[in-house]
């Protein structure tokens, strides 16, 4: 099992531990915002298990995947709304 795994956060490579979630990845590479409310506010993980959908991101093209609950591996294209 790898230590470490390599990920793509909108265009760039970060590597991180293995069994980090997406969102964890994101606080790492310094994003704030992942999406943007209807009138326009800048949104992010907030409760951190699932609840509140506010972690909410593009994974391999699959929109609206919590990124709380999405355990990053190798190759992961993440993709923001920022």
């Amino acid at each position: 099992m790898a230590d470490f795994v390599s990920v793509t956060i909108d265009g760039e490579r970060l590597t991180v531990p293995a069994f980090t979630t997406v969102a964890a990845a994101l606080a790492m590479s310094g994003v704030r915002a992942t999406r943007r409310s209807v009138t326009g506010a800048p949104r992010a993980a907030l409760c951190g298990m699932g609840v509140c959908h506010e972690c909410r991101v593009t994974v391999d093209g699959r929109a609206h995947v919590l990124g709380c609950q999405t355990l990053c591996r190798d190759g992961l294209a993440i993709e923001t709304a920022r």
